[in-house]
């Protein structure tokens, strides 16, 4: 099926399962701009809508229900697209800071928030196309209309461990990954050693003793065992 019947057999699905607020900020939410979100980049993008939640209930630092435009769950990775409007969001400078603050907290709960602008989804889509497919690429390798296309060989902490070199420049300190991780500095050496096992990890030595001093992470940014 196209676009269109997909579209309107994915609303519908979500609309049957929602009662009370949920299903009102539905109906209220995807309106002109998350539509076209929706059809502009996120179909030629992933050609699916698996584990796509339009107008999804977070909650903000006070405890309070608020809807992102759009969630995408995949794994135990949770992606939020916001479709910012200028009139609806930038005139208002109590808003306006509201709504950085949800994203900065957000992203604190481990969600990874993208803010789109309207005007350029109207005017240069292809720009958000390209950027979005570069960052979700792995996101979208991994998951294909719901079906994994690999068989999962990597634990949690494996994956923590490959994201967190990712994010100190390739390298991993075991005391350090230990204290940022929540791990015993043992847990975190021994699951090193299992990814240089796997040619993850290269392990680097110094000094006459060859005493490990920190891994390097060798493989793929955008490799689906990330997710």
């Amino acid at each position: 099926m196209g676009f269109p019947s997909e579209h309107e057999n994915w609303i519908r699905d979500h609309l049957k399962r929602r009662r009370g607020e949920r299903l009102d900020a539905l109906k209220r939410g995807h309106g002109y701009g998350n539509r076209l979100f929706i059809e502009q980049i996120w179909w030629p993008l992933a050609g699916h809508f698996h584990g796509l939640h339009p107008e999804y209930e977070v909650k903000d630092w006070r405890g309070r229900s608020y809807f992102v435009d759009f969630m995408w769950v995949v794994g135990a990775v949770r992606i939020i697209f916001e479709i910012m409007d200028f009139g609806s969001h930038g005139t208002d400078r109590t808003k306006y800071r509201r709504d950085l603050n949800r994203g900065l907290f957000l992203q604190a709960q481990d969600c990874s928030v993208y803010y789109i602008s309207l005007d350029e989804l109207k005017e240069n889509p292809s720009f958000i196309l390209s950027a979005l497919r570069s960052i979700l690429s792995p996101y979208l390798s991994a998951d294909s209309g719901g079906k994994r296309m690999v068989t999962r060989c990597y634990s949690k902490i494996e994956r923590d461990l490959m994201r967190a070199a990712i994010r100190h420049n390739r390298v991993i300190r075991p005391a350090e990954a230990a204290r940022e991780l929540e791990l015993h500095t043992m847990t975190v050496i021994k699951y090193c050693r299992l990814l240089v096992d796997k040619g993850k990890f290269r392990a680097v030595a110094r000094g006459v003793s060859g005493r490990v001093i920190y891994y390097e992470y060798v493989g793929s940014i955008q490799s689906p065992d990330l997710v």
